[in-house]
């Protein structure tokens, strides 16, 4: 299975085995089909990397399957009551992250375990750092008078709007040059006037990395910030589906620590 480029993932592992628990994955959801589009092929390049592995699919709202319609399937299973690891398909802290999907998860599933989210991480840097190179965006090699920006959605929560700062940075460290940041809903500063104020100070070319992992209503508040490029959201790139086996692996070994220290 190839993402949307053309790449095919890396090999993974051997076959998990029948006792490996399932990965629910839950992303936020969205009203445009494109968004679950993406989602799903992601979940493809995962279950490419990791063959055997039981991959579902769910949302935290607006689209279809639910958490709770998935986590009813899986519990429906020949392994009823097995445990499950949920990874929400999250790129900060926040609510969802921290609160909505682990509460939710927790009563639908008992002894399942709840990954971190997916970023901030060094393998999204890197998906980005592609993202720039590759149409619509093509803004590298970058000149020197070149800025990028990095674009989120935004989050309430003191820590989610931390982890955007972190996500910049790698990002800058990746491109080897500043990266600021901006929000199209809420946390500030504004990703329309940071990129305006940068205009002013004289870039001439302004590209806005999407910090996404599908497309969306925050996708389409980032395309229309007045940049001279937006990447697409990270969506199906082989450094996303290996970084959602990576919080499945972490949270595994989580739920394989509990079963140890249970008398």
């Amino acid at each position: 299975m190839a993402d949307r480029t053309g790449r095919a993932p890396a090999p993974g592992p051997p076959d998990p085995g029948p006792q490996a628990p399932p990965l629910l994955a839950v992303a936020h959801g969205t009203r445009d089909p494109a968004g679950p589009a993406a989602i799903r092929d992601l979940l493809a390049l995962v279950r490419a990397l990791r063959p055997g592995l039981r991959v579902a699919e769910s949302y935290g709202e607006l689209s279809a399957p639910s958490l709770e319609d998935a986590a009813a399937r899986l519990g429906a299973g020949p392994r009823h009551g097995a445990p499950v690891v949920v990874v929400p398909l999250l790129l900060a802290r926040g609510y969802h992250a921290l609160i909505d999907v682990p509460e939710r998860a927790g009563r639908l599933l008992p002894g399942s375990v709840t990954a971190r989210p997916l970023g901030p991480d060094a393998l999204l840097a890197g998906a980005l750092a592609d993202l720039l190179a590759e149409p619509p965006a093509r803004m590298l090699p970058l000149r020197p008078a070149d800025t990028v920006v990095l674009g989120a959605a935004g989050s309430a929560d003191p820590v989610g709007i931390a982890d955007v700062r972190a996500a910049a940075r790698l990002l800058a460290r990746r491109l080897r040059r500043r990266v600021p940041h901006g929000f199209v809903a809420a946390g500030g500063p504004p990703l329309d006037e940071v990129v305006a104020g940068l205009r002013r100070a004289g870039a001439p070319r302004v590209a806005v990395a999407s910090y996404l992992l599908a497309p969306g209503r925050f996708h389409d508040r980032i395309a229309a910030c007045g940049a001279d490029a937006v990447t697409p959201p990270i969506g199906a790139h082989p450094a996303a589906a290996r970084l959602v086996l990576r919080r499945y692996d972490e949270a595994r070994a989580r739920l394989t620590a509990a079963a140890s220290a249970t008398p």
